[in-house]
């Protein structure tokens, strides 16, 4: 790996877990073994090209496992790599901060975040 430079540490997590989907997949990965249909599903307005993008580049980080069964027809999952979970407090953090601010600016959550398994403890 050719060596960097960072201005501040930081720089180096969001070289990992930056842009608008890596943290939503990471989050939902945190509560089990995902095939990339179920993560579409979670995140319908993701596009196939940009999942699976995003699935490579947290594999080759080291961040995610993908996991191949020999089977017919194939079967694919994802799930958090050792090295992944120690980015659970930091994904718990960003959600909590975000049900603040949602609440700041709209006041609820409820006609804001969608149902779903990540937001059940808010409803």
């Amino acid at each position: 790996m050719k060596k960097k430079k960072y201005n501040i540490s930081v720089e180096a997590t969001l070289e990992v877990i930056g842009g608008k989907w890596k943290c939503v997949i990471l989050c939902h990965l945190t509560h089990g073994k995902k095939r990339t249909s179920e993560l579409k599903r979670l995140m319908p307005d993701i596009t196939q090209k940009m999942l699976t993008q995003q699935l490579r580049e947290l594999e080759e980080d080291g961040v995610i496992n993908r996991i191949v069964y020999n089977q017919v027809p194939p079967k694919v999952e994802y799930e958090l790599s050792e090295y992944g979970w120690s980015l659970q407090g930091i994904l718990n953090s960003l959600c909590t901060w975000g049900e603040n601010h949602i609440i700041k600016v709209y006041g609820d959550t409820v006609d804001v975040l969608e149902e779903n398994v990540l937001n059940e403890h808010l409803r």
